[in-house]
C-alpha cells in the first residue's frame, strides 16, 4: 500500500465504554496504532492482554494508569509500558477531556481478558 496521511479524520473510528471513542491510525496483523479520546471521569475495566505489549503516550490531559495494582498518574508528553499479562485499567478522574496514542504489538484486540 502506497504512504498516506493518517488522521482522526480519515481513520476508521470507533466507540467504547460509556462515551469513549477511537480511531485505528494503523491497523494491521503485526501493530496497532489507536488514538483515543476519554471523556471527563471515563476509565475502563482492569483486564490483561495474552500475547500484546502496550505503550499509553498522553496527548493532551491527564491519564491515571493502574498497572498491577500500583497507580501511575501521566501528563501530556509522558508514556507508559505494559507487558503481555500484566492487569491494567485506565482512567480520567479529571474535568477535562483526555487523549492518548496507544501502540499494541501484536493488536490487543481480541487479545484481551477481563480481570
Amino acid at each position: 500500500m502506497p504512504a498516506q496521511i493518517i488522521s482522526t479524520k480519515s481513520a476508521e473510528h470507533y466507540t467504547w465504554g460509556a462515551a469513549c471513542e477511537g480511531w485505528h491510525l494503523v491497523k494491521t496483523a503485526e501493530l496497532s496504532v489507536i488514538e483515543e479520546r476519554m471523556p471527563a471521569g471515563a476509565s475502563e475495566s482492569r483486564h490483561s492482554h495474552v500475547h500484546s505489549r502496550q505503550f499509553f503516550y498522553v496527548l493532551e490531559g491527564e491519564l491515571t494508569m493502574e498497572v498491577e495494582h500500583h497507580v501511575f498518574v501521566l501528563g501530556a508528553g509522558e508514556g507508559i509500558e505494559v507487558s503481555p499479562g500484566q492487569q491494567h485499567r485506565a482512567y480520567n478522574k479529571t474535568p477535562a477531556a483526555l487523549r492518548i496514542i496507544v501502540v499494541s504489538q501484536p493488536p490487543s484486540h481480541g487479545d484481551r481478558v477481563e480481570a
